[in-house]
């Protein structure tokens, strides 16, 4: 449908824009670990400010909850319902 040489700058000119991509989502990482671990997790708990100790966890001023241990349901094993 179109020449092969059309098709190997298609390819390069995507394989080129992912990997920018990429990089920038390390970088971003990168960063955001580093502010953590130089904090030594402040950052993270900043946001969450503490006006009723009852309701911090599930307070909309919090993005998480702290103190929740998340488990993907497919390592759960032992926790049927049912």
């Amino acid at each position: 449908l179109f020449s092969p040489l059309l098709q190997k700058w298609v390819v390069f000119t995507l394989s080129t824009s992912s990997s920018l991509g990429c990089l920038s989502c390390l970088l971003g990482l990168a960063v955001s670990i580093g502010l953590a671990l130089g904090s030594q997790g402040r950052v993270l708990l900043a946001p969450c400010t503490v006006g009723n100790v009852a309701l911090s966890p599930v307070s909309g001023e919090c993005p998480f909850d702290p103190t929740r241990v998340h488990v993907s349901p497919r390592w759960a094993g032992g926790a049927r319902t049912g």
